[in-house]
Parts: structure tokens; sequence; C-alpha cells
């Protein structure tokens, strides 16, 4: 992680894969550049929003809905059928999307850096929300950005973008 005094880092691909294989105890691999996620993301996108003690938002994490379902499911040792389904029927039941907001709640960890000011995970917003009007403008911005697809063993693929507005 790299970053200029006081400003949240943007982590490494490598430290997002390392994140998501200690959580779900599986085989995580990096499998390259993805075109950036945005609202418009074919399935929609849940959104991790991070904030300063100030309220003052500091970065965005968002899986699209493939990677939310396979690792939402892959953290409760559920069936990878379970993750297919939500996809399948475009919409993430109460429990995968409990499992996403754990998994992006671990994810502050690697926005935080000993000369940034400290944020925690504010919000989460599911693929199905209206986004509000500033996180979607960043979610779409050429800001600070980091958008990787994801292979979770025995779940499948999807993509993550980390944001830093």
């Amino acid at each position: 992680m790299s970053a200029l005094a006081g400003q949240t880092p943007l982590p490494s691909i490598k430290d997002v894969r390392d994140l998501l294989h200690a959580m779900l105890g599986r085989d995580v691999e990096v499998t390259g550049t993805i075109d950036a996620l945005t609202p418009a993301t074919l399935g929609g996108v849940v959104v991790g929003v991070y904030t300063t003690e100030g309220l003052r938002t500091a970065a965005l994490v968002a899986l699209d809905l493939p990677l939310a379902a396979r690792a939402g499911a892959a953290l409760a040792l559920l069936p990878s059928r379970a993750a297919e389904a939500a996809i399948g029927h475009q919409y993430l039941p109460e429990q995968l999307m409990e499992n996403v907001a754990e998994i992006l709640n671990v994810m502050a960890s690697l926005l935080n850096a000993d000369d940034a000011p400290h944020v925690r995970l504010y919000r989460v917003h599911g693929p199905t929300e209206l986004l509000p009007a500033d996180v979607a403008t960043w979610l779409r911005g050429y800001g600070p950005r980091m958008d990787a697809g994801v292979s979770i063993r025995g779940y499948g693929d999807g993509g993550v973008g980390v944001v830093v507005p």
C-alpha cells in the first residue's frame, strides 16, 4: 500500500487477495484487471462506503453481484449453488448480504495507514439500491482506483473495485 501522507491508501491487488483468502479459507486468485465497476455494471454492485471520523468519504469498495454472491456464500460455507441462484435472480438474500457486509467491514483494514485518517465502514449499498449521487459519481470517476477480477476456488469469478475519491 502506498499513499501520500494524510491520504487513504489504495490497497494492492495482493492485499485484497490475501484478505479474501484469509477470510474465506479458500484459494483466491486475482485474474487480472477488469473494466471499472460502476453503477451501470450488469447485475449491479454492492458498495461499501468508508468514512473518516468526521464522516468524510475516504474510499469505496465495490463488488459486482457475482463476486458478492460467491464470497458471501463461501464465507458461510454455503454450497456454490446458493450463490448461483442469487446471481440468476439478480438478488442477494439477506444472509448473503450480511456476509458481504462483514467482508466489507474487514476490508477497512486495507484502507488504514499510520499517516492517514482512520476510516471505517459507514454504509453498505446493495446491488438493487439506487446509489446516492456522490457515491455514484465517485464510482464512475477516474481518480485513484483498482479494479480486478477475482476467482474463488469452488465458487467462481467476479470483480472488485476500490476507489479513493
